[in-house]
């Protein structure tokens, strides 16, 4: 049986639309009143762990589930051994520094060395600024980062930013991009190369749906 790890959230919805264009029927994780974390399909041939979304690459890459969904976000920042197979093109957003918009700083390279950035994504925030060549401080936070320019407690944020309205009743702008985001299908490697054609055959049906989806995104 083939498992897919699909994460909870933003990315529940598109992620299993994709599916059903495979033929994989995951529509009962959008129960609410669901309160299981495995499900199979009502054929029986796959079954989804529902996870959340910095938990997908884990599983995927222990093996636990041959394919997955999950931001390219959280790719980036976990640096897990798992396959990217398809980019799906929803989700989209982007990682940004953000500062007070009364700071006066415009660029990343404006902040002063040794200043302290709040980030839930420390990894990809430590390769931006080490890039940069300015030594900061970054601080871990898990929950609302952008208190830590509020309270003082960091001169800037690194942060997902999709429309920037959390920023502006914050009184935050962002002032650079680290790069864009969507979701991603990623599988385990190993299970990828001995497939024999079932995940072969799902991978392409998501890749073709993804593709129409686009251009009607386009066309819209």
């Amino acid at each position: 049986m083939i498992t897919v790890a699909l994460a909870k959230g933003a990315l529940l919805k598109d992620s299993v639309a994709r599916f059903a264009a495979a033929g994989l029927d995951f529509s009962a994780v959008l129960d609410k009143d669901n309160r299981q974390l495995m499900l199979p399909t009502p054929c029986g041939r796959a079954r989804a762990l529902l996870v959340r979304n910095g938990d997908v690459p884990t599983y995927v890459a222990y093996g636990q589930a041959q394919l997955g969904v999950v931001g390219y976000d959280v790719l980036r920042e976990h640096q897990l051994p798992v396959a990217q197979l398809v980019d799906l093109g929803f989700g989209g957003c982007r990682m940004a520094v953000a500062v007070k918009a009364s700071s006066g700083y415009e660029r990343a390279a404006d902040l002063p060395p040794h200043c302290r950035v709040a980030s839930k994504f420390t990894h990809c925030a430590r390769e931006y600024f080490d890039a940069l060549d300015l030594p900061v401080e970054l601080v871990h936070l898990n929950g609302s980062v952008e208190l830590g320019p509020i309270t003082g407690m960091s001169e800037a944020i690194v942060d997902l930013v999709a429309t920037g309205r959390t920023l502006r009743d914050n009184g935050l702008i962002a002032i650079e991009d680290l790069f864009q985001s969507t979701a991603r299908l990623v599988g385990h490697p190993l299970s990828i190369r001995l497939d024999d054609g079932p995940l072969a055959s799902i991978v392409e049906a998501v890749r073709e749906a993804s593709d129409v989806g686009a251009i009607v995104g386009a066309s819209g």
